[in-house]
């Protein structure tokens, strides 16, 4: 298990794995084996997650589907928002979690486990990485989002 980077803004508590890179939007990217830069897990942040609510259906493009960057690769249905998810990555869908089309709440309960969304085999990996976000990086930017809609709610 990797160390978090952890923090409360009002009565909420945020965590920020330290293995894997991050959209400024709230998706993650982990890579899967470092010796093997093709394929990548992708998921939504805790902050994304308990931003949007709680899920109730999860579209995700099917293996096979060619994407490129900020391409739609999933849809998130809550009792709040419907989310168009960016790919953070360009390359092809390899797998679905299979575990989101009987349980899409999943994604709330293991934001960073469990709850992934896909596995994409990487076109560029070292291009795609360099327009992610290191995990302190994202840290500090979720931080001040959710400092901003607590002063402005």
């Amino acid at each position: 298990m990797s160390a978090f980077l952890e923090t409360t803004v009002d009565k909420f508590t945020f965590r920020v794995p330290t293995d894997r890179l991050y959209t400024a939007d709230g998706m993650w990217v982990l890579q899967l084996d470092p010796k093997d830069s093709v394929r990548v897990r992708i998921g939504v942040t805790d902050f994304m997650q308990q931003h949007s609510g709680d899920v109730a259906f999860v579209t995700v493009r099917p293996p096979g589907t060619q994407l490129g960057p900020g391409d739609d690769v999933a849809e998130i249905e809550t009792i709040k928002v419907n989310l168009a998810l960016p790919s953070p990555v360009g390359g092809s869908v390899v797998e679905v979690n299979p575990a989101l089309s009987a349980t899409p709440e999943i994604i709330n309960q293991d934001p960073y486990g469990d709850g992934w969304l896909a596995v994409i085999a990487v076109t560029d990996w070292e291009a795609d990485r360099q327009g992610l976000l290191m995990p302190e990086a994202y840290f500090t930017h979720m931080q001040q989002q959710a400092r901003s809609e607590v002063e402005d709610g």
